[in-house]
């Protein structure tokens, strides 16, 4: 056997890397070397006159031990301090700034480098610090806590790349009014030296302010207002925790990383964006990001011209809502998959009884119910899974053209869950399309305008009400709500029986070239969809286009070869002329084959 030639110490070690080196590189590469090695030897200059020293450069990146945690510490703000001097006196694109990682633990010593899990974990937690800022371990912190004028902040436990057990991190800032002031920091927990706890239940979700880019105050003011209107619009979808705008809106500094923030609130996913305004125009960026592993989930712009600053908050405030409510659905679906199914809480088996539901076959319906049985079986009273059941059957009961026995579970399971839950929206749509499909369309109204009112980015809740409209004879009346649905969830799974209503009503109102346009975009999500051909005939020969009508009859024919006047008589018109309507516009088509 060889004989050993390292030997083991207690060490501190600095992860020390620059940021934005790549981006200099990309501009003057020569000029990037340059400010790295001058920068390079500010941090090799202070180390040493702390008592450390540098070892392992390795391209952008450089390491320093200390044999003293609280000399590492100030060699750490001294070559910061220095660094950002150095960077007011050149351009803004050619500043280079660089962050540290701190800890201290058992090192092996060989041939003057240094290995070993401590080394690494120094390594990753300079990826936690601001720019031109320290991220420290806890076990740095033990030693120094007391004996720095340094002020830390807890950004809580982490589980990092290729390290066994859990690290907890926080922010080193110097006291007073230096270049690492604490005041940056100040909105993270004060640390207390104790882990924080694993959370359980439904994921957490936490606006950011947005920021308004631009030196114009209104659009900082209105940056706000939608961030704000977010928040209260994501709390009225009664699933999620959204973090208190109390606590979000401290975070105005993003140089933390949507990662950090969200471990410091608690938040799984993190809501941010930008705001900017020319002429009469105004652009939004926003994205949702998952903390857990920094996934960017959702990202878009919004392009729209500025008119009335609070009607515009309000649309675009409600079409993220309606967004963000379906892709964090989307999201925690796919998250049960990585949880055995035994040990999936009641929330995670609605989450999976989703997928399956959304999935829209008949196997998969079956399935969807067994996870939501489960989970009533498992709690009884959760108004997640009495609403989801209520969904099941209502969802049933439309595939088989309203079933009073599926219509009379709907209604029991929606209004246990509003016991649970009065200020939740999906139990009143749900009693609300009951009482569609039972030709109640009046009262239907009543119930969903009390869940429009709850929570104004529900997109179904609108096209029930769109429905009930058509229903009671005001087509015009109707059409309003289905566009609101096409705005706030132009993806939904279900848009196909939005635009298919959508048709009815143009037809209602004789439009049909839109009538026809609208229905051929129901069919291309859902070529089977009987009812959306069934008007689209019907619009194609009251517009002349006979041969084109021949042409879907027969397809329509191959499709449906069931099919009887019945299932549009079935449709719960007040008026039956309005069933008449359509039956006699589909005849024609019928009579000229």
């Amino acid at each position: 056997m060889a004989e050993r030639n390292y030997t083991r110490q207690l060490a501190t070690i600095i992860s020390i890397d620059a940021v934005g080196f790549s981006r200099l590189m990309g501009i003057d590469d020569e000029l990037a070397v340059a400010a790295f090695e001058e920068r390079r030897d500010i941090i090799a200059g202070s180390c040493g006159a702390f008592g450390g020293r540098t070892f392992g450069d390795a391209g952008d990146s450089i390491m320093a031990e200390f044999g003293n945690p609280i000399e590492a510490l100030r060699a750490a703000f001294d070559f910061q301090a220095r660094i950002v001097a150095l960077n007011a006196a050149v351009t803004e694109n050619m500043r280079m700034q660089f962050r540290a990682g701190i800890n201290t633990g058992d090192v092996i010593v060989r041939e003057g480098r240094l290995y070993g899990d401590d080394v690494n974990i120094a390594a990753r937690l300079q990826e936690f610090a601001p720019h031109d800022g320290v991220a420290i371990s806890a076990t740095t912190w033990h030693h120094v806590r007391d004996k720095t004028a340094a002020v830390f902040t807890d950004l809580g436990e982490f589980s990092l790349k290729n390290i066994a057990l859990p690290v907890h991190v926080l922010i080193a800032g110097r006291g007073g009014n230096g270049p690492i002031a604490a005041a940056s920091f100040a909105s993270i927990p004060a640390a207390s030296g104790h882990y924080r706890p694993i959370t359980k239940g439904p994921p957490a979700i936490a606006v950011l302010p947005f920021q308004g880019n631009g030196s114009d105050p209104d659009v900082g003011y209105m940056a706000d207002g939608i961030a704000e209107d977010i928040i209260y619009g994501l709390s009225n979808t009664r699933w999620l925790s959204v973090i208190a705008k109390g606590s979000s809106f401290q975070f105005r500094d993003d140089s933390l990383g949507t990662r950090l923030i969200g471990n410091a609130l608690g938040a799984r996913y993190i809501v941010s964006g930008t705001l900017a305004r020319s002429d009469r125009q105004i652009r939004l960026n926003a994205s949702l990001t998952d903390t857990s592993n920094g996934r960017l989930v959702w990202s878009q712009r919004f392009d729209r011209d500025l008119v009335d600053i609070f009607s515009l908050r309000d649309q675009i405030g409600s079409e993220i809502v309606s967004i963000l409510d379906k892709e964090v659905d989307r999201a925690e679906q796919a998250r049960t998959f990585q949880v055995p199914w035994e040990s999936l809480e009641t929330w995670q088996l609605v989450r999976r009884g989703r997928w399956h539901m959304n999935r829209r076959t008949r196997r998969d319906t079956e399935i969807a119910l067994d996870f939501f049985d489960k989970g009533y079986r498992e709690d009884p009273n959760s108004s997640a899974v009495l609403n989801e059941l209520a969904w099941w059957y209502f969802w049933r009961a439309w595939l088989r053209f309203g079933d009073s026995d599926d219509l009379e579970k709907v209604e029991t399971l929606a209004r246990k869950a509003l016991l649970m839950d009065s200020l939740d929206a999906r139990p009143h749509a749900y009693l609300g399309a009951a009482d569609i499909m039972r030709g109640l369309p009046a009262l239907a109204a009543e119930h969903l305008a009390e869940a429009i009112h709850i929570n104004p980015s529900f997109a179904f809740a609108r096209s029930a009400m769109g429905s009930a409209h058509l229903l009671l004879g005001d087509a015009k009346g109707a059409i309003s709500f289905f566009l609101d649905t096409e705005r706030l969830s132009p993806f939904d799974l279900y848009r196909f029986h939005n635009l298919g209503e959508l048709a009815a009503a143009y037809c209602f109102v004789e439009d049909w070239p839109a009538a026809i346009a609208t229905a051929e975009r129901s069919l291309n999500l859902s070529p089977g969809y009987f009812y959306a051909r069934f008007l689209k005939i019907g619009a194609l020969m009251r517009s002349g286009r006979c041969d084109e009508a021949a042409r879907e009859l027969a397809i329509f024919m191959t499709r449906h070869p069931d099919f009887s006047e019945q299932r549009i008589r079935w449709i719960p018109f007040v008026d039956p002329a309005k069933n008449n309507f359509l039956i006699g516009n589909f005849d024609l088509a019928k009579s000229a084959a």
